[in-house]
């Protein structure tokens, strides 16, 4: 049974830091692209990272870039999103997902196929 499963999230304070992890687990996701989603109350989830399994290219929204990194550790088969000089409009559920196959640098959502339980980042003024 194919799993990503999310860790990490929590309450800081803006200007903070959190380190997300996603563990996969039930296939092998080398030919995947893996990428970070969020979503807020009353909103759409909308893409914030993505990265080859196998590594390579990473890519982010403009409102990211500079202070997310995403990255992957083969060894460990985890995928995180370092986020750093967080503010209170990266407050919602941020969730994992991953492609079948590799393409190119996928943003929506319709191109994930699995996808995480999510785990709540809120940043407060």
């Amino acid at each position: 049974q194919v799993k990503l499963v999310e860790s990490g999230g929590g309450l800081v304070q803006a200007g903070g830091s959190l380190r997300l992890s996603c563990a996969a687990s039930g296939r092998t996701f080398r030919s995947s692209n893996l990428g970070w989603f969020r979503q807020a109350p009353g909103k759409e989830r909308e893409f914030v990272a993505g990265i080859r399994w196998s590594g390579g290219s990473t890519y982010y929204v403009d409102s990211v870039k500079g202070r997310f990194t995403i990255s992957v550790d083969n060894a460990q088969n985890t995928v995180y999103l370092q986020m750093n000089s967080l503010k209170p409009e990266d407050t919602a559920v941020y969730y994992c997902a991953a492609t079948r196959g590799t393409l190119r640098n996928p943003i929506s959502t319709d191109e994930y196929y699995y996808w995480g339980q999510g785990t709540q980042v809120t940043v407060s003024s």
